[in-house]
């Protein structure tokens, strides 16, 4: 899981990644600033880093290793 950046040493689920996330919605009443955004873009990530290590875990396999040019997760950027 991600480093909580707030109390190095420890890991958010995604769970709570994603009640932070509700709670930077509500507290900014749907509208981000600029410094909120940043937050939001950095808290979106920890969380979709969390959900792969936890469906990892969940599954027995790591899905979470890089995976090199041409194999495994496909660039949908592309």
């Amino acid at each position: 899981m991600p480093p909580d950046l707030e109390h190095p040493g420890s890991v958010r689920s995604a769970a709570q990644l994603n009640e932070q996330i509700s709670e930077l919605w509500h507290r900014a009443g749907g509208q981000l600033s600029t410094a909120q955004r940043r937050e939001y873009q950095l808290l979106v990530t920890q969380w979709a880093t969390a959900v792969d290590l936890e469906r990892g875990a969940v599954s027995g396999h790591d899905e979470t290793a890089p995976a090199r040019e041409g194999e495994g997760r496909q660039n949908l950027a592309a």
